[in-house]
């Protein structure tokens, strides 16, 4: 019989201990390749990279010549998508280099109709890094509830090496009200995918913001976005208070 956690407990600390039935190697790929086809539904829905593009990365664009954007953990590539997207529509030109370290995600990135600006690679951050390479910004979508402490360090070195103006890393925040209108709102999308059940494992591993910031240096900032994400900031050069 499977004990269910008291309601006054329940979301009351992360649980580091779930799995994400899309980190499992052995996961069907006919249902891991529907929920990446209905990823971009979802992030539009959720996300708020509308907001974030308008907000913090179209500021820094100029029509000089192209600013290059590192998208770490790119999943199947729709966020890197659709920022280049938005850019060429406000006259502007991104190149955006959308990595991750799963071949089943790279394969499926690349097989995407292409978008002007948008190459993918299968590489970890760390690689980029031996190479010596710098972009202008540096961005991840729910990439950090993913990671142990040690690869949530090692991700934030990784960045700072790979940031030449900003990084941005966006992931859920955790809330009863978040779990429950993603529980509710969700079931479709989840039939044939892993969207449902993996969307609810993510709240559950996700951080507050105030766990956010003790789990990250001083030099990052937690920032909202919306009601239903933490938005993690880094700016070179900046210094903050302790």
């Amino acid at each position: 019989m499977t004990c269910l956690p008291h309601p006054s407990r329940f979301l009351g600390e992360r649980d580091v201990t779930a799995v994400e039935d899309m980190d499992r190697p052995d996961c069907e790929i006919g249902r891991l390749n529907r929920s990446y086809a209905r990823f971009p539904l979802v992030n539009a829905v959720v996300s708020g990279w509308r907001g974030i593009y308008s907000s913090r990365i179209k500021p820094l664009l100029t029509t000089a010549g192209p600013t290059t954007v590192l998208d770490i953990g790119c999943g199947g590539g729709d966020v890197a998508r659709s920022l280049a997207r938005r850019a060429t529509a406000d006259g502007y030109r991104l190149e955006i280099t959308a990595i991750d370290p799963d071949e089943r995600a790279f394969h499926f990135a690349n097989s995407a109709p292409p978008v002007q600006g948008v190459s993918y690679q299968r590489a970890l951050s760390s690689e980029l890094v031996t190479e010596g390479l710098k972009f202008d910004v540096v961005i991840s979508n729910h990439v950090l509830h993913h990671l142990t402490s040690a690869e949530l360090a090692d991700f934030l070195h990784d960045s700072e090496q790979l940031c030449h103006r900003l990084a941005l890393h966006n992931d859920l925040t955790r809330s009863r009200l978040a779990y429950a209108l993603f529980w509710g709102g969700s079931w479709p999308l989840g039939i044939g995918s892993y969207i449902h059940g993996d969307g609810l494992t993510s709240i559950r591993r996700s951080y507050t913001a105030p766990e956010l910031s003790a789990a990250t240096p001083p030099a990052w900032m937690v920032e909202p976005s919306g009601l239903w994400h933490n938005l993690l900031v880094y700016r070179p050069g900046e210094v903050h208070d302790v």
